[in-house]
């Protein structure tokens, strides 16, 4: 009996899942990496509570979005092309790693983050294979 729950679950509620989850990675991040600079920064008392918590809302709606975006393309082109292999990952990849990039302006560093996050999305769903 081939109960494989991800290919009975809908795209949007894996996206939801990842979103949930990796958003939560980027809170906590953000909790640390906002602590740290608020200490280089040396703030203290509310201004450093409000650059906390503005750290850590900033991490973790950047993680839960690229996340849920990844998550729904992989799914999206899985369902598209009816086969479940690495390439469907490296497809969403190359897109979260475009749309990361998009900002900077530059055709080589758009070019060069979404072959990386293309590499890195189809190694991980490699690993997730074996």
């Amino acid at each position: 009996m081939d109960t494989n729950i991800e290919k009975d679950t809908p795209c949007s509620s894996i996206a939801v899942e990842s979103i949930v989850r990796i958003g939560t990675a980027g809170a906590l991040w953000g909790l640390c990496s906002g602590s740290y600079d608020a200490n280089k920064l040396g703030l203290a008392g509310f201004s450093r509570a409000s650059f906390v918590a503005k750290s850590i809302g900033v991490t973790s709606f950047q993680c839960g979005m690229f996340a849920g975006v990844f998550s729904l393309t992989r799914c999206g082109i899985q369902s598209y092309r009816g086969r479940e292999d690495v390439l469907n990952a490296a497809a969403a990849g190359a897109i979260v790693g475009a749309a990361i990039a998009v900002g900077t302006r530059s055709k080589k560093e758009v070019a060069g983050v979404a072959a990386l996050l293309s590499i890195l999305g189809a190694a991980a769903d490699y690993s997730r294979t074996l």
